[in-house]
């Protein structure tokens, strides 16, 4: 008889584990365990879409035959932890041996490898691309870019092909998928999910068990089954992808979700299987529903960025999240745990992360992650408040994401160039800047945007690093043709604000 472990990210019926167990003999173990709630400050919604969907999970399970050992978190029982869980199975069944699909985070792939029982890790091959595919993709190449990966993907899958030639000439449509948007009474609104019984008990324990955690709670309305999530998504498909390309780098204030999908959390579960979902949205292309710049910028965001962040997690260790290039060491900033700031912007991406556990992946890296690399704030803080605050959250996809594509602090492994900018793309891609206390045309003085301070002050201290980087020469001539004044105004002034970053003054 075998254990066969099923962790909350990993609520697909086709797992590996489950696939290769006994169901007249083996046991699943499913636990909801505080070394799971609390290695980081998980938002409450994070917690509880969890916890819920993994009852669910449970329940079908054993609807179909099999023996479920479910631990819930008021168990009087509880161990504490996924090894507890699995140890105090073992002694009460006298079984030996676990049946694991690997987890998505090296803390538990190597608390699986220490346990003092005979475990057997499969391949989670839910995903397009196995570690042995990215793998032979990497091997011996300069540089890891997405962009190639992404069209090796393509190839492979037949998305978006013609042959041996992408559908429309192009690979990639990003340059037509750059627009601002502007609120109208006719923006598509995300199918909402009522909570049930099930949902409902999970979230009355997660009040009162995780009462001081940063976020809201209710109103709750995230899919917690595949029925739910194929509701959420069959209405983005229906309503909002034929826009997505266009508006998928926009914000708008008051506007939480534009045009996006807000399947991420559902992916990341295993609510949704993520080739299925890129076939469906290459069938509304074909289908003339959708044109092709949206549903293009829509699978490279899974074909190509999902696929591809979890094979560099794994492919660069355990340390990967702990990188930190620009040695960056300044704490992360109040604001981001709610703390007032005239800062429009950030105050908008923040109070919104709190009301949903959701943020868009602009606002994710060009607002909260934009001002944290240019403030200079230690990544692996970064990396955790990113882990904490996002219901989609989970290593393998948030690290990479901040770790390299936001903070740079790979040295380069994910970007060619760090993702910064002042305040002018943000008031380009939003209408935040026309509410702000601070004033975006002003480079310099008391009310100039705190993003074009530091953004040359970002690029003025690490000078030696970017200044010849071929894409980056543009900048440094900018900035060196500006009066010497001037420039030392704005270092000043730059360095007076992170002054009173660095104390916990309101900014």
């Amino acid at each position: 008889m075998a254990l066969i472990l099923v962790l909350g990210d990993q609520l697909s019926p086709g797992l590996a584990a489950l696939r290769l167990a006994d169901r007249a003999t083996d046991r699943v173990v499913m636990a909801e365990v505080a070394a799971e709630t609390d290695y980081v400050p998980h938002h409450p919604k994070k917690i509880a879409l969890i916890f819920a969907a993994m009852r669910k999970f449970a329940a079908r399970l054993q609807d179909q035959g099999w023996t479920v050992d479910y631990t819930r978190l008021d168990d009087p029982g509880n161990a504490g932890s996924i090894p507890g869980e699995l140890l105090r199975r073992a002694e009460a069944t006298g079984a030996t041996r676990v049946l694991a699909t690997r987890p998505g985070e090296w803390r538990l792939v190597r608390a699986l490898e220490e346990l003092p029982l005979r475990v057997e890790i499969l391949e989670d091959d839910r995903f397009i691309a196995s570690h042995a595919d990215f793998d032979a993709w990497a091997e011996g190449r300069k540089e890891l870019r997405m962009e190639w990966f992404y069209r090796e993907m393509r190839r492979r899958t037949g998305l978006l092909m013609q042959g041996d030639k992408p559908v429309g000439g192009k690979w990639n449509f990003d340059h037509d998928n750059r627009k601002p948007a502007q609120a109208d009474l006719f923006m598509p609104r995300p199918v909402e999910i009522a909570p049930d019984a099930v949902t409902a008990e999970v979230l009355d324990l997660v009040e009162a068990r995780f009462p001081k955690n940063f976020g809201r709670l209710r109103p709750f309305a995230l899919a917690t089954t595949p029925e739910e999530a194929e509701r959420v998504f069959a209405g983005f498909l229906r309503h909002a992808l034929p826009r997505f390309g266009d508006f998928q780098d926009a914000m708008l204030a008051g506007e939480k979700y534009l045009y996006h999908s807000l399947i991420s959390s559902s992916l990341n579960i295993g609510l949704l299987d993520p080739l299925e979902v890129c076939r469906r949205a290459e069938a509304e292309h074909t289908a003339g529903r959708a044109p092709l710049n949206a549903v293009e910028g829509f699978i490279r965001q899974i074909l190509g960025w999902r696929e591809y962040v979890r094979g560099i997690y794994f492919r660069e260790g355990p340390d990967y999240p702990r990188r930190n290039a620009l040695n960056h060491r300044r704490g992360l900033p109040p604001l981001y745990w709610g703390a007032p700031t005239r800062m429009a912007c950030l105050g908008a991406a923040v109070a919104q992360t709190r009301d949903e556990a959701y943020a868009h992946h602009i606002q994710r890296l060009m607002l909260t992650g934009n001002f944290a690399l240019l403030a200079g704030v230690d990544p692996a803080e970064v990396h955790e408040w990113y882990l904490s605050v996002y219901a989609d959250a989970f290593e393998w996809v948030e690290a990479p994401n901040t770790v390299g594509m936001s903070q740079f602090a790979d040295g380069g492994l994910l970007g060619s160039k760090p993702y910064v900018s002042s305040g002018n793309y943000i008031n380009r891609m939003s209408d935040y800047c026309g509410g702000c206390a601070y004033r975006v045309q002003d480079r310099s003085g008391p009310d100039a945007c705190p993003f074009n301070l530091l953004y040359w002050q970002f690029l003025d201290r690490h000078r030696d690093r970017f200044a010849a980087n071929p894409r980056m020469g543009n900048i440094y001539r900018t900035w060196d043709r500006m009066d010497e004044t001037h420039r030392a105004t704005v270092l000043a002034e730059a360095g007076a604000f992170l002054d009173r970053l660095s104390k916990g003054d309101p900014v």
